[in-house]
């Protein structure tokens, strides 16, 4: 194994432009953890640190999750890359109903670049209207310090009632609202760097990156409220079943048999031989729990500085630990489920596509009865690959109850190993494409027969 492993890392520093690929990677991912720690001006973010932990149960622990810890120390990253998923779901909605932006999606790659421009323009609003609405509630916001460290770092006089903001008007509203909309757009570019330049979705590896930023804090967090090493072990035994539920469905496919037709072409025969169609369980991958997580944390964000009976009635009804959020949760993983999928998936191309070439599904008419028959299979796996997803999800609920942390739930664990064996992929694809046999060697991924 040892000089397997040795072999694996050999073949990736033999590539130039795989080496130069993950190392471009590296490099932004850590820009972006440094980015983490720069304060928003005008702030004691200590004490709004402080206030966001006694929260750690309620929406704010779990956008401090996807954030990377940002919002605990309120950075200029503390609205983290929501906003521009947020923006996306928009544009991806508003493409099924606005012809101008159905007919972009069909222009190819020029219009996908007026598309993802739009997207951008988006984002800068989203993270403004969400800025303004973090500095409004955070400007009247007042945490009883008892910590000796926090009263000696702001010399404050002594234990008791303490406003986080240094002083308040328009110009922290303004600044604040400058420093979040532009840490988002410099997480947006970041994300695009590592898509271009490095390996695998950038957005995705930025949320993976932030989450696997926060384990080591969340681990530390756990056994200081006393879980114990009993208790340790079960959680340890947990992840891991999660884990490997993840990857074994992650991994398994609906493979639909394909014939191809003998066609002579002069004197060469071609065609004539068997292979299969994969169809994965969880086509959309972990693109529903984030899209999920994005649009309800958006409102809920900006309603936990908002102080009206409303808002606070509301607040209580989508508290992570309820099961109106978990059930609103769920709906939303099951419908981006299909809608990413739609979106990704043509069954009607890929029936064109098998009668191009000679390609036909045994039993089944080559055209229009193809792209049924698949769009059939398709709709069924996507059932219960939303369910999947759903039910991964909904376990953080479950297990707040029991005081423990986002970063051991449901949602993480699926991002985290989902983005990993997508990031294996790619590196497979890299060294596959020149002869090497990949990380895996003999026993190269393959999806599971379903």
């Amino acid at each position: 194994m040892a000089n397997k492993l040795a072999g694996d890392i050999r073949g990736i520093t033999q590539i130039p432009e795989l080496r130069r690929r993950i190392l471009m990677t590296f490099f932004f991912l850590a820009v972006y953890r440094l980015g983490v720690h720069v304060p928003v001006p005008g702030m004691r973010a200590g004490l709004f640190g402080s206030w966001v932990d006694q929260g750690g149960d309620s929406i704010l622990g779990l956008v401090n999750m996807f954030s990377g810890g940002a919002l605990s120390q309120m950075s200029i990253f503390a609205l983290g890359i929501m906003p521009y998923i947020s923006a996306s779901i928009i544009l991806q909605l508003l493409t099924v109903v606005v012809p101008t932006l159905e007919r972009l999606s069909k222009e190819g790659e020029q219009g996908r670049r007026v598309i993802t421009q739009y997207t951008r323009y988006g984002t800068v609003i989203l993270a403004a209207i969400q800025g303004f609405g973090i500095a409004i509630g955070i400007e009247n916001l007042t945490v009883n310090v008892t910590d000796p460290n926090l009263i000696a770092q702001y010399g404050l006089g002594g234990p008791g009632p303490a406003s986080v903001v240094i002083q308040a008007g328009m110009g922290f509203r303004l600044l604040t609202v400058i420093s979040l909309t532009a840490g988002t757009a410099f997480i947006m570019w970041l994300g695009e760097q590592i898509t271009e330049r490095g390996i695998g979705n950038g957005i995705s590896l930025i949320i993976f990156a932030g989450i696997v930023g926060g384990i080591p804090r969340a681990v530390v967090s756990e056994f200081a409220r006393g879980i114990g090493v009993g208790g340790a072990l079960l959680l340890f035994i947990f992840v891991i079943v999660v884990t490997l539920f993840v990857v074994y469905v992650e991994r398994s496919q609906r493979r639909i048999p394909v014939h191809y037709a003998k066609r002579v072409v002069g004197r060469k025969v071609y065609g004539g031989q068997s292979t299969h169609l994969p169809l994965k369980i969880n086509t959309a991958g972990v693109i529903p729990a984030i899209f999920a997580s994005s649009l309800l944390m958006f409102p809920l964000t900006i309603g936990q500085f908002v102080t009206h009976p409303v808002v606070e009635k509301m607040r209580a009804w989508l508290s992570p630990t309820t099961i109106t959020y978990n059930m609103l949760f769920a709906g939303l993983v099951i419908f981006f489920s299909y809608f990413y999928t739609a979106i990704q998936f043509n069954p009607n191309d890929v029936a064109e596509n098998l009668k191009k070439h000679g390609g036909y599904i045994p039993g089944i008419r080559p055209g229009q009865r193809t792209a049924e028959f698949i769009d059939n299979v398709l709709s069924r796996l996507t059932f219960w690959g939303g369910l999947y997803v759903s039910l991964i999800c909904v376990l953080p609920s479950l297990m707040m109850k029991e005081g423990v942390s986002f970063y051991f739930g449901g949602t993480s664990l699926l991002i985290v190993v989902g983005v990993a064996l997508d990031t294996v992929a790619q590196i497979e694809t890299h060294l596959i494409a020149r002869n090497y046999e990949g990380l895996m060697g003999s026993r190269r991924m393959r999806g599971r027969r379903s």
